[in-house]
């Protein structure tokens, strides 16, 4: 693939990743407006890479404490770490088994089309305004608790229909438990940490499919470029989130899904 087919990927996924207007959805439109050949899953999955990168750097803090964490329950620990990385593995499971079932059945060839893009922009969009609005914000990370993480691994498997945004319904799903905007970002993007790990998993198979190594040229290349594209959108994101709400998204996201669906059907 092209050096500027490359970056072009990687700005789009470094700089939607981690707002809630979904990055994969992006990333499917992008050929599809364009004209340009498909990068496939595979390269998506890349891009994902580079931006878990990211996160693990700007949440480093939270990333040891989990780290921690899973050894201090190897050790029959129960502390604040250990909870954490209890959480994590919690969330995790609802979108692995969601994802492992729509691989077998196809389902997600069948869901990367611009209407599909277009109706779960919108409707996801509106669901993000509405517990944002009306969500309260007194709780933190360290109230996440293993039923919270299932709650919103349940929400998070929902962000395989292309245009759901996976940080987004994570976000939308935390607002609605009463997380603070802030808290309920950092959870999302903590969540996304063991989810792309798994997604990796299909990476390395095509790797190792391709015995020409184009495969893994290109995903190693998409993969740097969307790391520093994402560690400057994700500082920019988290300070903002200071002083505004999630409205400004909620726009973008109508308008670009009013646009998909008349692209679609029009």
């Amino acid at each position: 693939m092209a050096l500027w087919h490359l970056i072009l990927l990687a700005l789009v996924q470094g700089i939607t990743e981690f707002l809630p207007v979904s990055s994969s959805g992006h990333l499917i439109l992008l050929p599809a407006l364009t004209g340009m050949d498909d990068q496939g899953l595979a390269l998506d999955i890349a891009l994902h890479l580079g931006t878990l990168g990211a996160v693990v750097l700007y949440f480093r803090r939270d990333v040891g404490r989990a780290l921690s964490g899973v050894g201090g329950l190897m050790r029959g620990r129960r502390g604040p770490d250990e909870r954490l990385a209890a959480a994590l593995a919690v969330a995790t499971v609802p979108v692995i088994l969601a994802g492992l079932a729509l691989k077998l059945t196809l389902g997600t060839e069948v869901m990367r089309s611009v209407a599909v893009i277009g109706w779960s922009t919108i409707c996801f969009g509106l669901l993000l305004w509405w517990f944002d609005r009306v969500g309260a914000q007194r709780r933190a990370i360290d109230d996440w608790s293993l039923r919270d993480a299932l709650f919103m691994g349940l929400w998070q498997a929902i962000a395989l229909i292309p245009g759901t945004s996976r940080s987004g319904i994570c976000i939308t799903a935390a607002r609605a438990m009463g997380y603070e905007r802030q808290e309920a970002a950092r959870i999302a993007m903590l969540m996304s940490i063991p989810t792309i790990l798994a997604s990796a998993a299909l990476l390395m198979l095509d790797v190792a499919a391709d015995p020409g190594g184009a495969l893994l040229r290109d995903a190693a290349v998409a993969a740097g470029l969307s790391f520093l594209a994402a560690l400057g959108a994700l500082a920019l994101m988290m300070r903002l989130l200071r002083s505004v709400s999630f409205t400004p998204y909620v726009i973008y996201r109508l308008a670009l899904g009013a646009f998909l669906l008349g692209w679609a059907y029009l």
